[in-house]
C-alpha cells in the first residue's frame, strides 16, 4: 500500500492503470498480497492488476483465489519471451489464453542477442549489452539458427533482424505487446516499425522451427491420447 502510494506521488498522477506483482513472494501469504491489490482497486488508485514472472501453479492459484473471494484478478503476465526464449509456451502461454490474460514479454530480444550483433563463430562485439551482462540466458546454437533464419527472411521482406524478431513476437497467441528496451533513438524507430510487418504462416513456421522447444510431460501423452 506504501509502494503504491509512493509511486502515485512520484508520478504525479491519481491512479495506475497497470499495478503489477514484479515476482512471486516467498513469505507473504497469496491471499495476503490479493487482499492488498484489491483494496487498492476499491480505492481507486489502480486500474487493473498484473504479475511478473511467475510459474503457472502461483499463477492459476491466485486466479481461483481471487474468483471465491470476490477480489479483483490478474488481468496480464509480464513475462520473458522471445524467439530464443521459448519456455513460456510449455504451461503459461496457455494458460493465459485459456484464462483470458494478456502477455506483456520483456526481453523480446533476449538481451539484444536477436539484434543481428551475434553471430556464429565470431567474438561478441566490444561494449555490447550480453558482452558484460550475459542475461537472460539462452541456447545459443539454436539462437544462432534463429538469427540466420531472421538475417535470411529480413534480405528478402527488406526489414531488420530486430524487426522480424519482435513481428514474430507480436504475432503469436495472447501478446498483446511486447516491453523494447531501446537505449538509442536509432533503435526506437527501427523496433517500432515492427508493428507494420506482417508474416505470412510460412513465414513464421520457418522461424518458429529454429527454436522449436521440444514438448514435454505431461503434453506429449495429452497430444497422443488427444489425436484419435
Amino acid at each position: 500500500m506504501a509502494g503504491c502510494e509512493a509511486s502515485l506521488r512520484r508520478l504525479s498522477v491519481d491512479y495506475i492503470d497497470l499495478y503489477q506483482a514484479h515476482s512471486f513472494d516467498l513469505l507473504t501469504p497469496m491471499e495476503e498480497t490479493l487482499r492488498a491489490f484489491d483494496d487498492l482497486v476499491r480505492q481507486g488508485k489502480v486500474r487493473y492488476l498484473g504479475c511478473s514472472n511467475w510459474p503457472a501453479r502461483h499463477l492459476m492459484k491466485a486466479l481461483c483465489v481471487a474468483e471465491a473471494r470476490g477480489w479483483e484478478r490478474f488481468v496480464s503476465l509480464q513475462a520473458y519471451y522471445s524467439l530464443a526464449g521459448r519456455d513460456l509456451e510449455h504451461e503459461l502461454l496457455p494458460l493465459c489464453r485459456e484464462e483470458g490474460l494478456g502477455v506483456l514479454p520483456w526481453s523480446p530480444l533476449s538481451g539484444g542477442f536477436l539484434t543481428g550483433k551475434y553471430r556464429r563463430g565470431q567474438d561478441s562485439p566490444e561494449g555490447a549489452r550480453r558482452s558484460g551482462f550475459d542475461f537472460p540466458p539462452i541456447d545459443e546454437e539454436r539462437g544462432f539458427d534463429a538469427v540466420e533464419a531472421l538475417d535470411a527472411l529480413a534480405e528478402e521482406k527488406g526489414a531488420s533482424i530486430p524487426q522480424l524478431a519482435l513481428a514474430w513476437l507480436l504475432a503469436q497467441p495472447s501478446v498483446s505487446s511486447v516491453i523494447i528496451g531501446a537505449n538509442k533513438m536509432a533503435q526506437l524507430e527501427d523496433n517500432l516499425k515492427a508493428a507494420d510487418i506482417h508474416l505470412t504462416a510460412a513465414e513464421l513456421d520457418r522461424l518458429s522451427m529454429t527454436t522449436q522447444p521440444p514438448t514435454l510431460y505431461p503434453q506429449w501423452i495429452l497430444d497422443r491420447q488427444n489425436s484419435r
